[in-house]
């Protein structure tokens, strides 16, 4: 039996690896790290297993863009280090750009400061960890004086590292992870650092905290009201989530603007991990790059993937103010260029039961606009796959469900047995806009985002569709709807 099962996971599984998200050339990849904009490339360094096809031996993988979708592999960055008596893991952190050499680690030019949880598990013991770069990223020195923080904790990681404008000095927030809090520091040298404050105990707090940060974002696109969103993961009814909480930080102190007991979703779907923002990205974009925790099925030679890369901004809504997001525009302006002109365009179709599109590559990038009417029910299905006789044996859906605001993802038809039965059918609450609602569908192979009105809502999951699934139907049910406006990428690499 453990031999069949061995067999069965290294059998490749190309048919699951996507085309337009990033994953390792082999091996198990998770959390992304380090995300820095230099030079006008993006640099990815994320959690990666040099050995193996599953989680250990964690390290800093490393690999740059200048797309967001097409990707340089380049050498582990800070590998783990093992002796005879120690094992030191690289966790999950952030990298920065020294750029007036305040820490004095550079040799002649910024460095790169890279800051990470360094795990001993022999000692049980979780403290903050700096290394340098004087080439680019491509290799790092660990600080002579590590640790730079350390409380003698099992779980007290994650540092996500930033300069605050207003206070001249760089901040970190780290997990108190069984405390459900996020520990702030002050350092004016990057390498001497003071407690400022903890926030915590607010929201959800099922399961211990990890990954934070804080950024800045312009509410309604407006500089003038600037507000502060800090970002947590954790473990919810679903599994992975991430939440958020908006409000005000002095340099000092972060105050949430909402009751305590709110808790805020960045993600409605049971995949996105994990994610934190791109420091330094041109015109002081917020991009925000996720894990998507691979599911349920064994693929070969690679575990893990990225999410799409998403901009950031905060909306003034009915219920306050909330966390927007879209893919990238780094990649929705260049999909001209990505699809090669495979485009399917199509305006006003009158829907009223099924209408068959025919084939898709599910590696696409679906846009479209409905105009509900009278319909309560309206959407695509996807992945469709028929048996010898034409008749579809299995599919995954995607829409909207009017009679009760709700966009949804619904994998009975196609997951039962892969998924956990409680998240076969995911769904966000979500009103329509003018009568009207606008869905993304990003499907690549393995991985399904799809974004509400504009990103008001998103849900990601993680999907394993035969290879030969590749029908797409849209469709109205109790009623009939107009698909105002229809565009499908195929972003295949052919």
């Amino acid at each position: 039996m453990a031999c069949s099962l061995n067999t069965f996971a290294q059998q490749a599984t190309p048919q699951w690896r996507p085309d337009y998200h990033f994953t390792a050339p082999t091996n198990w990849l998770n959390d992304p790290n380090g995300l820095i904009y230099l030079n006008g490339e993006y640099h990815l360094f994320y959690q990666y297993n040099p050995v193996e096809n599953k989680w250990g031996h964690m390290s800093w993988g490393h690999a740059k863009s200048k797309d967001l979708v097409n990707w340089e592999h380049l050498p582990v960055a800070i590998p783990e280090k093992i002796t005879k008596d120690t094992t030191t893991m690289i966790f999950s952190g952030s990298a920065v750009l020294d750029k007036q050499n305040v820490s004095g680690l550079g040799n002649g030019k910024a460095p790169i400061l890279a800051f990470y949880t360094a795990d001993l598990p022999k000692q049980r013991n979780e403290s903050q960890y700096m290394a340098y770069s004087n080439d680019g990223g491509l290799t790092f020195t660990n600080y002579a004086k590590n640790p730079i923080i350390d409380l003698n904790k099992k779980d007290f990681r994650d540092p996500n590292v930033w300069w605050h404008e207003t206070s001249k000095q760089w901040i970190m927030t780290v997990a108190m992870v069984d405390e459900h809090q996020v520990r702030f520091y002050g350092s004016n040298n990057l390498k001497d650092w003071s407690m400022l404050s903890d926030f915590g105990k607010q929201g959800n707090q099922g399961s211990g905290w990890e990954c934070p940060f804080i950024i800045p974002l312009a509410v309604d696109g407006d500089k003038k009201n600037t507000k502060w969103v800090l970002m947590i993961s954790l473990f919810g009814p679903k599994g992975p989530t991430m939440q958020y909480f908006v409000g005000d930080f002095d340099g000092k102190t972060f105050k949430n603007d909402n009751d305590a007991q709110l808790t805020l979703l960045v993600d409605d779907g049971d995949s996105f991990y994990a994610a934190i923002p791109w420091n330094n990205a041109p015109n002081d974009k917020r991009i925000l790059l996720g894990w998507l925790q691979p599911g349920g099925r064994e693929t070969f030679p690679w575990k893990g993937q990225m999410s799409i890369p998403r901009d950031l901004a905060l909306k003034t809504t009915p219920a306050g103010i909330r966390l927007f997001q879209q893919p990238s525009s780094v990649i929705a302006g260049n999909l001209k260029k990505l699809a090669q002109n495979r485009l399917i365009s199509k305006q006003n179709l009158a829907i009223n039961g099924e209408l068959k599109l025919g084939e898709i590559t599910n590696t696409n990038w679906i846009e479209a606009e409905f105009d509900l009417r009278d319909a309560k029910n309206a959407g695509f299905k996807l992945a469709q796959l028929k048996d010898g006789q034409g008749k579809v044996i299995k599919e995954i859906e995607v829409g909207y469900q009017a009679d009760k605001n709700e966009l949804y993802v619904n994998c009975s038809r196609s997951e039962k047995g892969i998924k956990n039965d409680k998240n076969i059918i995911q769904n966000a609450k979500m009103n329509p806009v003018g009568g009207k609602v606008k869905i993304q569908i990003l499907i690549d192979k393995s991985s399904l985002e799809v974004f509400g009105n504009g990103g008001e809502k998103v849900i990601s999951t993680m999907i394993f569709p035969d290879e030969k699934a590749r029908g797409i139907t849209v469709f109205a049910k109790e009623g009939s709807c107009t698909l105002s406006r229809l565009k499908i990428w195929d972003l295949s690499k052919k």
